[in-house]
């Protein structure tokens, strides 16, 4: 199946879809009835805390665990020493699997803050403290702390297999040849640290066995079927033997894609003890057991002629990854196809060091990529004399440069327009300390961004019962982006009710399998196929509605018949029809249901051996067409004059996202990303302490993320139209666009405030003096 092998939908001025409708979720939520994965008690249930090592490398000598076993409460302390196996689980994105540490299997340690024991006790706090008993020695070995240890090595993706497929170098054209003639040349190095998610919901599992055999997890996580997939695999079990639970995910950015060690001993735990067990991770540990975004460095070279167009550009990536595993943070990905360049090269390197594995991060490779692609363009219109809007038209892409494709919809162009004319640019002077405020220097600054819209195939059913409700039901996570409500809004299109009254239900394995609630495609993914369910449930009321005889409706044909207000009536004559109540209850039937799903001719064979996997991912370019979000984002900082602190001061996104299918959620979401991007660009840092190889500000007291006094008015527009070529609906991703151009716009209206370039994340107020 290509992008473009499907009907459009057609979605009428009047349709719940598209239109501004409040959160399904969100009374419950902020009411605290929403229940999360940490908050299910199965009974009998015990806590669980971890052990951490103390070191980034070496070996465990002696563990003592004599004296947490003898605490009140406590039932066990697993180590290395008693452990049960684990086997092998496929990483992301071949499997769901973050990390191949299988925690407790050796001796070995290979970070600082990794798993080395877990203890199990009556209450939270009986484990918690019984934890800080336990007690490990170690024979320590050199170690790597980051990527500048003069022992630090690199290396290409060309050295990791089938990676290599994954992301690879990229050359167009002579880059280096065009490099040499070109009249205007740029060669500039960009970093950043690592960033970590910091979302409000701890990472927990609690795990429960069946005398059977059978596991069910309650986990907060992004894919229920990726994460159904990796505790199978961890314990050799079938997959009808594992259900994993996650109604509610309180915030995730990519950490709860898949799941982490932890979750595997936690089960481990549960098994050995017959009982139930949770483990909710400290925030430290959040910040040691999870994954990352990794720290990069960036070298960009930049060629044109005089008029500003572009002749050449390099993109060289460096990212960290550990020693187990290969994370690739795909930086390039936009240099490569974002503008009009007959010559370009993108290239891929790594360091190893002694750190978690890195994972992804809200707009992985895009969000950093934008960052130092769209800062390299802000001081090429320097150097130009250019103003940076005119310089991006001048090399604006028509077509897709990487796999030479039109774009489906590409509403770039409006977006800038746009944006600046909400933003007021046209007021802007383009010399740097040329604005001020008091003792503030004030700059105004801009950059583009983008991001690829992935889907994949998804499944999702649709229930009318015979007490008429209807229902919608899939695997499918919601992350906090809306798809409780888009699927109502969905249903409530087919069936002519209202939003309110459809049930939606998620987060479960044991529903359809779903895409993953990550890389900004379940929403594209799932509700053209939960519109396609529902249309199923509607045609068959029809049909039933039609046979029953002794009513208005007997003998019609399907044209002659309308679904509205809960009920099956004449085609424009709502008042001449039956309830769905009626019509089931006439016929017997306890409820009417439909699974569809987008997995097309595939065998089950090959739908199981796939199954939570990406393998099965299609790609922006994978049909007729190439298809992207787009965004332009604008940003005004205040810069005090004298101490060198950074204010962000407005912030205006305009956005193509296709067709909106939700403008209060896609608000939100475009909004979130802006203050996660602010965060990156102005104030995180996760901060390494070399000399002992370990993080020293793991905590939300010094890893500091944006409150609400670093936030400015952020104003969001939209200016996508449907894009035929996305899917049904014609919508594109939304979750992670608010991410990209984010960090290089404040990042260029710092440097028009002050003249002083930042190439090094967060732009903080000693990088200012």
């Amino acid at each position: 199946m290509t992008s473009t092998d499907f009907t459009q939908v057609d979605v009428g001025p009047t349709s719940p879809i598209g239109a501004t409708t409040r959160r399904r979720d969100g009374r419950e939520k902020v009411t605290g009835t929403a229940r999360y994965a940490a908050e299910f008690q199965p009974e009998g249930v015990l806590h669980a805390a971890l052990v951490t090592s103390t070191v980034p490398s070496g070996t465990i000598t002696t563990i003592d665990t004599e004296e947490a076993l003898a605490m009140p409460g406590v039932h066990t302390v697993l180590t290395h020493l008693n452990a049960t196996p684990l086997f092998p689980a496929l990483l992301f994105p071949f499997g769901a699997a973050f990390q191949s540490l299988l925690p407790l299997q050796d001796t070995r340690i290979r970070f600082s803050g990794q798993p080395v024991g877990l203890v199990v006790a009556d209450t939270f706090e009986q484990a918690t403290e019984a934890a800080t008993r336990v007690r490990v020695a170690y024979r320590t070995e050199p170690f790597i702390s980051d990527e500048s240890h003069p022992d630090a090595t690199t290396f290409g993706a060309e050295d990791c297999g089938k990676v290599q497929e994954m992301v690879p170098d990229l050359v167009r054209g002579d880059p280096d040849t065009a490099l040499a003639a070109a009249p205007i040349t740029l060669d500039v190095t960009y970093t950043s640290p690592r960033h970590y998610h910091a979302a409000m919901e701890l990472h927990s599992t609690t795990a429960s066995w069946t005398p059977d055999g059978s596991l069910t997890v309650w986990e907060p996580t992004q894919w229920t079927a990726g994460a159904q997939a990796t505790f199978a695999q961890w314990f050799k079990l079938p997959l009808d033997q594992v259900r994993v639970i996650s109604p509610y995910v309180g915030g995730g950015f990519g950490s709860k894609g898949g799941p982490h060690p932890h979750a595997a001993l936690t089960a481990m735990a549960a098994r050995e003890l017959g009982r139930p067990v949770k483990l909710v991770l400290s925030r430290p540990q959040q910040f040691t057991c999870t994954s990352p975004r990794p720290a990069t460095r960036q070298h960009l070279r930049l060629g044109a002629d005089r008029d500003g167009k572009l002749t050449a550009l390099t993109h060289d990536s460096l990212n960290e990854t550990s020693f187990d595993d290969l994370y690739i943070e795909a930086s390039g990905t936009l240099s490569a196809l974002s503008y009009a360049v007959p010559n370009g090269r993108t290239r891929y390197r790594f360091s190893r060091v002694n750190a978690v594995t890195p994972g992804s991060m809200r707009g992985p490779g895009e969000t950093i990529g934008s960052f130092a692609l769209e800062s390299a363009m802000d001081e090429l219109a320097v150097a130009l004399n250019l103003d940076p809007i005119e310089l991006r038209l001048r090399n604006y892409a028509d077509r897709d440069q990487l796999f030479d494709k039109p774009w489906s919809t590409k509403g770039l162009r409006r977006a800038y327009e746009e944006g600046a004319a909400a933003f007021g640019w046209q007021e802007r002077d383009p010399k740097p300390r040329s604005m001020r405020n008091g003792t503030e220097l004030i700059g105004w600054g801009m950059a583009g961004g983008a991001f690829p819209c992935y889907s994949h195939p998804t499944a999702a059913g649709v229930r009318v019962h015979a007490n008429g409700t209807v229902e919608v039901f899939s695997g499918g996570s919601d992350i906090g982006t809306g798809t409780y409500t888009l699927l109502a809004q969905v249903a409530a299109d087919v069936f002519g009710v209202p939003v309110d009254d459809v049930v939606v239900r998620l987060g479960d394995s044991s529903y359809p399998e779903a895409a993953v609630a990550g890389g900004s495609m379940l929403a594209g993914s799932l509700t053209p196929v939960a519109h396609q369910a529902a249309t199923a449930v509607r045609d068959e009321l029809i049909q039933l509605a039609s046979a029953l005889p002794g009513t208005p409706l007997h003998g019609r044909s399907a044209g002659e018949l309308e679904v509205n207000q809960g009920g099956v009536c004449l085609a424009g004559s709502p008042e001449t029809g039956l309830r769905f109540t009626e019509i089931l209850s006439a016929s017997s039937r306890e409820l009417v249901e439909a699974v569809r799903d987008t997995f097309g001719d595939l065998s089950e064979q090959d739908r199981m051996s796939n199954y939570g996997t990406l393998a099965l991912l299609r790609l922006p370019a994978a049909g007729t067409h190439s298809v992207y979000s787009w965004s332009s984002i604008f940003a005004e900082v205040g810069v005090d004059e004298e101490l060198g602190t950074v204010r962000l001061k407005r912030l205006v996104g305009a956005f193509d996202c296709g067709r909106i299918l939700n403008p209060t959620t896609a608000r939100s979401q475009l909004i979130g990303g802006m203050v996660m991007a602010s965060g990156a660009a102005l104030l995180e840092a996760g901060v390494v302490d070399t000399r002992q190889g370990r993080l020293a500000n793991p905590n939300l007291a010094e890893y500091m993320v944006p409150v609400n006094a670093d936030i400015p008015e952020i104003e969001v527009l939209f200016v996508g139209e449907p894009d035929p070529h996305s899917n049904p609906l014609g919508s594109k991703g939304i979750g992670e666009l608010g991410m990209t151009g984010v960090p290089a716009a404040i990042a260029n209206a710092v440097h028009h405030a002050t003249g002083r370039r930042v190439r090094d994340l967060p732009i903080l107020m000693e990088k200012m003096l």
